[in-house]
C-alpha cells in the first residue's frame, strides 16, 4: 500500500507552486514594455502635439505664492501640477496633472459638484470628478481616466477636463469635498 500524503504538504506544494508562478509572471512583466501616457500641448496654431508624460518630482514643489491660506487644492497652470494643503497650511500630497484644451483663469474657486464616473467629452471613461468652474460654457474639473491613461485632448475639441493618475485622483476624491477652496495660479 502506497503512502498518501498529509493534506497539508499539498496545500504547501501548491502555495510554492503558485508563488513561483507569481514571481516568473512579474520578472516577465517588469521586463516587458511599459505604456506611457502624453498629454497634448496647444501650440500657437492652436493644434496639439504629444508631450511627456509628468513625472513625480524627486522632491516635493513648494506650494506657489499667492494661492492663499488654509484647506484648499491649489492648481498651477504653469507646472501643471496640484497641491492638497491642509489646514495648518501644509502640503498633504502634490503631484502633476495633463490639463485639457480649455484652461481656468487664474482665481479663487470653490469644488462646486462631484461625480464618482461618467464619460468625458473626449469619449474616455472618467472617475473622482470635482467641478469648480466653467468657461466659454466647458465645465472645469479634476479627474482620472478609469483605466489610469491619460490620452491627448480630442483634436478640434474644447475639453476641461484636468486629468491626473488613477492613485492622485482617488486622493484629490478624498480630500475635495464640496466648498473646498480651489486657488488657480500662473
Amino acid at each position: 500500500m502506497r503512502a498518501v500524503p498529509a493534506p497539508k504538504v499539498w496545500v504547501t506544494g501548491l502555495t510554492v507552486a503558485a508563488i513561483a508562478a507569481v514571481a516568473v509572471l512579474a520578472v516577465q512583466a517588469d521586463k516587458g514594455p511599459h505604456p506611457t501616457a502624453t498629454a497634448a500641448r496647444p501650440s500657437a496654431s492652436a493644434s496639439a502635439g504629444a508631450s511627456p508624460a509628468p513625472s513625480k518630482s524627486a522632491g516635493p514643489a513648494a506650494v506657489p505664492d499667492g494661492s492663499g491660506t488654509g484647506r484648499r487644492i491649489v492648481y498651477s497652470l504653469g507646472q501643471k501640477r496640484l497641491w492638497l494643503v491642509d489646514a495648518s497650511d501644509a502640503t498633504r500630497r502634490t503631484f502633476t496633472v495633463w490639463p485639457g484644451t480649455v484652461s481656468p483663469d487664474p482665481g479663487t474657486y470653490a469644488v462646486s459638484s462631484r461625480n464618482e464616473a461618467t464619460t468625458g467629452s473626449d469619449g474616455v471613461q472618467i472617475e473622482n470628478i470635482i467641478y469648480f468652474t466653467a468657461k466659454s460654457g466647458v465645465s472645469i474639473a479634476f479627474s482620472n481616466a478609469v483605466d489610469g491613461s491619460s490620452p491627448p485632448p480630442a483634436s478640434g475639441r474644447q475639453t476641461g477636463g484636468i486629468r491626473m493618475p488613477k492613485a492622485d485622483g482617488s486622493a484629490l476624491w478624498d480630500f475635495g469635498t464640496a466648498g473646498t477652496t480651489v486657488a488657480v495660479v500662473k
